[in-house]
């Protein structure tokens, strides 16, 4: 798809059409990381790794999903319960 460059106040600019914004999963106001690689201007969503990790740990400990998969077969030893401090 082909777009003109405009002119937005001093700087120039191109219109993203609302298909390409949808695709991306990009809506107005989102913040991307704008970067020149090999002579082509490359837009990237801006999202933080691990965003919205802690909403999810709160909700899997409202429902009881938070615990070891293997808590019934950890055993300790002695070295466990008389050396290990924390």
């Amino acid at each position: 798809m082909r777009q003109k460059i405009v002119r937005i106040g001093n700087s120039r600019g191109v219109r993203l059409p609302s298909r390409v914004l949808a695709e991306t999963h990009l809506i107005e106001g989102d913040e991307v990381d704008l970067t020149v690689e090999d002579g082509q201007i490359v837009l990237r969503p801006s999202r933080q790794p691990r965003a919205g990790w802690s909403e999810q740990f709160a909700e899997m400990a409202r429902h009881g999903d938070d615990r070891l998969l293997d808590d019934d077969t950890v055993i300790t030893s002695d070295w466990d319960l008389t050396e290990w401090e924390w």
